[in-house]
C-alpha cells in the first residue's frame, strides 16, 4: 500500500464517495466584550468632544451678544439724554416766544442785595 492509499483509506471512514473531507463551518462573526467596551469609550468621547465644540459656539456667540446689549444700552442712555436736552432748549425757546411772555413787563434790577 502506498502513502496516498493510506490517507484514502482512512478516509473513507468518515467521508463517502465524491464528498470533501473537511467541513468548513460558517461562524457568526461578532465582538467581543473588550471590543464592545473599546468601541463605546470611542463613542463617548466622540460624544463629548461634539458637545464641548457647541458649548464653546454657543460662549463665543454669548460675548457678541453681550457686547452688543451693552453697546445698545449706552446707545439708548445717549438717546435718553439728548432727548432731554433737545426738550429743555425747545422750552426755553417756546417760553421766549410765547404770546403770554411777550405781554409781560421787563424788568431791571433797582439795586443788588448786600448782605
Amino acid at each position: 500500500m502506498t502513502y496516498s492509499n493510506s490517507i484514502a483509506s482512512s478516509r473513507q471512514k468518515y467521508s463517502t464517495r465524491n464528498q470533501n473531507s473537511t467541513a468548513f463551518h460558517e461562524r457568526a462573526k461578532t465582538l467581543g466584550p473588550v471590543s464592545n467596551t473599546i468601541i463605546l469609550i470611542v463613542l463617548a468621547c466622540l460624544l463629548g468632544l461634539l458637545y464641548l465644540t457647541q458649548v464653546t459656539k454657543t460662549n463665543t456667540f454669548s460675548y457678541q451678544i453681550n457686547s452688543l446689549e451693552t453697546q445698545q444700552a449706552q446707545l439708548q442712555t445717549q438717546h435718553d439724554q439728548l432727548e432731554v436736552d433737545s426738550t429743555r432748549l425747545q422750552s426755553i425757546e417756546r417760553v421766549a416766544n410765547s404770546p403770554v411772555t411777550q405781554q409781560l413787563a421787563t424788568v431791571t434790577p433797582a439795586a443788588v442785595a448786600k448782605n
